[in-house]
């Protein structure tokens, strides 16, 4: 018998009594060979446990089975639910995942893309940094892609999102209607869309607001605990110190919440807090985390299944499309009712990055 690592198309051949060429275009699904061939090499194949050749096949130019996930921080729980609801979606096509990290750093961002280029991916998914590289920008044009979460303009204009300034519209008007006027908002920087999106929602909701409101604003890193930690040291030592906090990603969500732990601050009493994403862990923090909850999971497999019937087209299509997916406020027992007791100087603002 012979060993499955050297198995060839000669020897399914030889086994069948056909050229090696038929098995050759059978295993590769050419419509010139029949179904009942097909099968037959299908049997056989799988009998004598053969196993192509990819190497090979990347040689002749012709594209491998691999998906590419490029995504900043696996750290991320968004990035690590993505992940596995892509492979998932994915292996039900009979593709698979590869996953590549780049720390939001563009020169590792284009020497991941690079690597899944040489190898021939058959497509790439990507949430691209705040300023892809050129040459990242060209490869990724050169092979099919689609952009998840974040949408850079240079890279194209096919997109699964959410809406991020709708997001952090919902937590701070929950804020404002509560009677908070002193505010601050601790998210991610401008440069990326996310970040911008987030913080346009912020500024809308208390522009929306018929009472004056002074507010805080820390920008940095959206995937740093040690952003998140330090930003909130700022908060509370600003005057007048905010009555809540609006936070604008999962990892400085968490940051705050560890730290409001350590300082031993009241929620709600001394300070109401609305979070963004709904881990687990947040429905038992405190009284119970009030947060945004985005339906990362279910947009994931969306992006796979239009991904994944797009390659099947062999076609890459070029005209715009966006899937927008909207995000639900969760309430719950982090922010309460405030009563201003003092008039409120103009909006004051910070950013540190």
């Amino acid at each position: 018998m012979l060993s499955y690592n050297m198995v060839t198309i000669k020897d399914i051949a030889a086994r069948l009594e056909v050229s090696a060429s038929t098995v050759g275009r059978a295993l590769a699904d050419d419509p010139r060979i029949s179904a009942a061939m097909k099968q037959k090499v299908a049997e056989v194949a799988d009998e004598m446990g053969y196993v192509a050749n990819r190497a090979a096949r990347m040689m002749r130019g012709v594209s491998s089975n691999l998906i590419g996930l490029v995504v900043p921080d696996i750290r991320n729980s968004f990035y690590s639910t993505i992940a596995h609801a892509l492979s998932q979606c994915l292996e039900s096509a009979d593709y698979q995942l590869t996953l590549s990290e780049t720390d939001d750093d563009r020169q590792v961002e284009l020497r991941q893309i690079r690597e899944l280029t040489s190898a021939n991916v058959a497509g790439i998914i990507i949430v691209p940094s705040a300023r892809p590289h050129p040459d990242a920008v060209r490869l990724l044009k050169l092979t099919p892609h689609i952009q998840l979460l974040r949408k850079h303009s240079s890279i194209g204009e096919q997109w699964f999102g959410i809406d991020d300034t709708q997001a952090i519209y919902q937590a701070t008007k929950h804020v404002v209607n509560r009677g908070h006027r002193r505010i601050a908002y601790i998210g991610g920087i401008a440069e990326l869309p996310t970040g911008a999106g987030r913080l346009k929602g912020f500024r809308d909701a208390l522009r929306s607001s018929e009472a004056p409101s002074n507010a805080v604003e820390e920008l940095g890193p959206p995937s740093s605990m040690d952003f998140g930690r330090d930003a909130l040291r700022r908060v509370l030592a600003s005057s007048p110190r905010p009555t809540a906090v609006v936070t604008g990603s999962v990892q400085i969500t968490q940051a705050v919440l560890e730290e409001i732990w350590a300082t031993g601050v009241h929620v709600p009493e001394e300070l109401s807090v609305v979070g963004f994403g709904d881990e687990l862990g947040f429905r038992w923090w405190g009284p119970g985390l009030t947060t945004v909850s985005l339906p990362v999971s279910d947009l994931a497999t969306a992006c796979g299944l239009w991904f994944v019937h797009q390659l099947k087209l062999k076609t890459v299509r070029t005209s715009p499309y966006s899937s927008i997916s909207p995000p639900t406020l969760i309430v719950r027992g982090s922010c309460r009712d405030h009563v201003e007791t003092q008039s409120l100087s103009s909006p004051s603002r910070r950013a540190v990055g």
